[in-house]
């Protein structure tokens, strides 16, 4: 490996840790939202495979880190991941206890990093020995991981009854695409698709406020104010081992270790599970929910690092919640990628454990420190001048704009109708996780018939 290109992967990891700092702490952004758009368009644009893992590696530690700022000065959450801390964060909020639980956060989040990383990389080495016997089920194993995240979800029958109609939805635009020509029989309609089935939230609220009733229900008589309490900083909170007590840090680190072997299963699904498991022991209400801060911020990296680097390293195919939604474009984004030809078939270990490495580090390094000393800024900078609106704006531009490309005009028309199904489907309870699965799994199932 040249010079040239580890000069590229260090500033592609710094660019994503900057970005996806400001990013991040922008309130109601979805992780899957804001990572594959940017993913997907560097893949697209010919970057070096090696430096788009860098910056994506880079990207969600940022991302992940500093979405649970808001959480935890304002009690809202800068996105899905940071969802099960809002009530523990609210409840040291009204203790005076924000800058406490922001150090306690970001220290969680690094030690679930440097647990997950050296962890997911030699589960996924582990792994590549049973890799062709386990691609061979993958159809099959998608259904299953489908059921299964529908079994665990809150809303089982609705979660478990949604599965077939949105399969004949997805194979039946595709099959409607075929007939009137607009692509090649036989060519799978997907990238854009499953941008739909990502920002259908979005999609399902603009379609919402076309209806003048639901607008006038949300006019609004004043601005929402928020108030933020300056914190002064000190050098030494830079230290994670000296603002976690033992427990704490043996905690996160137990935890993170558990979520690296269940990488298949659900991020905010797993988070929730196991911080609430690890803490609900501690009798005291206040370093209970210090507790569970801490293990939540390290789970929400643990998770979604396994869940990308094991099925990349080991499998080549998105088989997990992570890999199939947030990292979808490492492992399928025609032309540049496929599911037989991606970062898995090209790379090598060399590559992946420095990439990893270098998107790993710098994200520490420059996020880390600014979450402790300049979060509050970054806050309020946010809040003034970046509208959350924009953000979700661009992004929805990007997917209409690849939609065009996927299949023309009427495409867009066929995304807008997946992204208000799945939005629907999404808000009464079927995570992102399951329809995901669905889209993989749906030629399969439609076969079965």
């Amino acid at each position: 490996m040249d010079l040239i290109l580890l000069a590229e992967m260090i500033g592609a990891a710094v660019a994503a840790a900057l970005l996806y700092t400001i990013i991040g702490i922008i309130p109601g952004t979805d992780e899957t939202a804001v990572l594959v758009p940017v993913t997907l368009i560097l893949v697209l644009a010919g970057v070096q495979p090696v430096v788009v893992l860098c910056f994506f590696i880079s990207a969600v530690i940022a991302n992940n880190l500093m979405d649970a700022v808001p959480a935890a000065i304002v009690g809202i959450p800068g996105g899905v991941m940071a969802s099960p801390l809002v009530d523990h964060a609210q409840l040291l909020k009204r203790k005076g206890m924000a800058d406490r639980s922001l150090r306690k956060m970001a220290a969680g989040s690094l030690i679930g990093v440097l647990v997950s990383v050296p962890v997911s990389l030699l589960l996924a080495r582990s792994l590549i020995p049973l890799a062709e016997a386990i691609k061979a089920y993958a159809n099959p194993l998608f259904f299953a991981g489908a059921v299964l995240l529908a079994l665990l979800s809150k809303n089982k029958l609705l979660a478990l009854a949604s599965i077939l109609p949105f399969t004949l939805l997805i194979e039946g635009l595709r099959y409607l695409y075929w007939g009137i020509g607009i692509v090649p029989r036989g060519t799978t309609v997907f990238i854009s698709f499953f941008l739909g089935i990502t920002i259908g939230p979005v999609i399902l609220t603009l379609f919402e406020l076309l209806n003048k009733e639901k607008r006038e229900r949300l006019t609004c008589d004043q601005p929402r104010r928020i108030t933020l309490q300056k914190v002064p900083f000190e050098w030494k909170s830079l230290n994670p081992f000296q603002a976690l007590k033992k427990q704490e840090w043996v905690t996160s680190a137990g935890a993170s270790l558990i979520s690296c072997f269940t990488f298949i299963l659900s991020p905010v699904g797993m988070t929730t599970l196991l911080g609430e498991l690890f803490s609900k022991r501690t009798q005291d209400p206040v370093e209970r929910s210090v507790l569970a801060i801490t293990t939540m911020n390290a789970l929400a990296n643990a998770t979604y690092l396994s869940g990308t680097l094991i099925p990349l390293i080991a499998l080549g195919i998105p088989l997990s919640p992570v890999a199939i939604g947030p990292a979808h474009a490492l492992f399928d984004a025609p032309p540049v990628f496929t599911t037989t030809h991606n970062m898995h078939h090209i790379l090598s270990q060399t590559d992946f454990i420095l990439a990893t490495v270098i998107g790993a580090g710098v994200a520490l390094v420059v996020t880390y420190t600014l979450a402790i000393k300049y979060a509050q800024s970054i806050c309020a900078f946010v809040f003034k001048r970046i509208p959350h609106e924009a953000i979700l704006g661009l992004f929805y531009a990007f997917v209409l704009l690849l939609a065009y490309m996927d299949a023309g005009w009427m495409n867009i028309g066929g995304v807008m109708l997946i992204g208000l199904v799945s939005g629907l489907l999404h808000r009464w309870g079927v995570g992102y996780g399951i329809l995901f699965m669905v889209l993989y799994a749906a030629p399969w199932l439609v076969s079965g018939f």
